[in-house]
């Protein structure tokens, strides 16, 4: 009789109103539940403004507000210092770009920063306040042969990061801790931001190319990447150093000059063959740096070239080639093409900024925020300054 008397209690209990059952710790008050906003403001993440191409159609870049990421394990949260803007994101907002864009993409891949959180195997390696700076390679496979000679470069899976996943013109973003470099704290954000472009151009110059001392070297195009072509052509002792450039670029060859050049060629009003001729021996130049990509630029880097020099192509242009490259078997000349960098240039680049050897100044125009990306991209394209860099505001 235990049992029924027990099943009877039960029952009762069951049939009590619901203000009589006892269903656990009492529930707050009406007047202290949020409001249905403000809980969804308050669950809601917090967005940052990020410059984003969402299409590959001329001028389809936006600013759009986008949550931080998530990290995986081997990856390191990076709260963005600077992030500079290079010619290929001109390119890609003007749609005259020659390589597949992941669209909708948050731009930007010249940037450095600040370490916010780290992924579970990166512990040890990197901790949240370290200052770095950050290489492009977003995505390489890591099996193939060039992954296992560190020449990641060329992996055939690499993606950059601007292009391929998402760049650096935002606050927050996701980096791979294998691509960071870390910075000496002298080193300001701004100018760390030209870690790239001048990995670019020491791996055209120093490691594609050969320059000795009292060579006679000459630097088509006077932008971002020529221009530090030129500077460490002048660290290498290149002499005569020369810097050709359209008479639009005035302003930048004078640039040239104050950061080494010993001669410059306005294209415009020179005839830049008869101009190398009377320098050196008169059979030409031991190296030319074709920094342009315009068709007309790799045609003139054959007559200027002396017998048994090099070219090296670092210049990116859509136009076909339309030259014969004849001179090239008449010449015994080498032609050598030089595409992003890796590792170890990194290194040497991080160390060229920070001891002071690159005259970040000269090349950087104006700084902005994130909110004006535009007018930066604008100064760029228009030519009024040779480099634009973006902090997030």
């Amino acid at each position: 009789m235990v049992r029924p008397r027990r099943l009877r209690s039960r029952a009762a209990s069951l049939s009590q109103s619901p203000r009589e059952q006892v269903t656990g710790p009492a529930s707050p008050p009406p007047q202290s539940r949020p409001a249905p906003g403000r809980l969804a403001s308050r669950l809601a993440p917090k967005v940052y403004p990020s410059v984003v191409q969402y299409a590959s159609r001329p001028h389809s870049v936006e600013l759009r507000n986008l949550p931080a990421p998530e990290i995986g394990p081997h990856d390191v949260l990076l709260r963005v210092g600077a992030v500079s803007v290079c010619g290929s994101d001109i390119h890609q907002w003007e749609a005259t770009h020659t390589w597949p864009v992941n669209v909708p993409v948050v731009l930007g891949h010249e940037f450095c920063g600040t370490v916010e959180r780290v992924g579970e195997g990166v512990r040890g390696e990197f901790q949240p306040g370290d200052r770095v700076a950050c290489e492009t390679a977003a995505e390489v496979c890591g099996r193939c042969a060039f992954c296992r000679q560190g020449r990641y470069n060329l992996c055939p899976a690499r993606k950059g990061f601007g292009y391929g996943t998402h760049g650096a013109m935002t606050t927050f973003v996701r980096v791979p801790a294998r691509c960071l470099h870390r910075l000496p704290s002298h080193l300001s954000f701004e100018d760390a931001a030209l870690c790239e472009p001048c990995s670019v151009a020491y791996h055209a110059t120093l490691v594609n190319s050969t320059v000795r001392p009292g060579d006679l070297v000459v630097v088509l195009g006077p932008g971002p990447i020529g221009l530090l072509c030129a500077r460490l052509a002048h660290l290498a002792g290149a002499y005569p150093l020369v810097v050709a450039g359209l008479g639009r670029n005035a302003a930048r060859l004078r640039t040239a000059l104050r950061i080494g050049a010993t001669h410059t060629i306005d294209l415009d009003g020179e005839d830049a063959k008869e101009r190398v001729k009377s320098l050196g021996d008169g059979l030409g130049a031991e190296l030319v740096v074709d920094a342009s990509g315009a068709t007309a630029s790799f045609r003139l880097a054959l007559e200027l070239v002396r017998p048994q020099g090099q070219i090296t192509k670092v210049g990116w242009g859509p136009q076909p080639l339309d030259v014969s490259i004849d001179p090239v078997v008449g010449k015994n000349v080498r032609v050598q093409g030089s595409f992003s960098h890796y590792w170890a240039i990194w290194e040497r680049s991080v160390a060229l900024l920070a001891a002071g050897k690159i005259p970040t100044r000269e090349i950087i125009g104006r700084i902005d925020p994130i909110a004006a990306w535009e007018s930066s991209f604008r100064a760029m394209a228009e030519g009024r300054v040779i480099k634009s860099v973006l902090v997030p505001g």
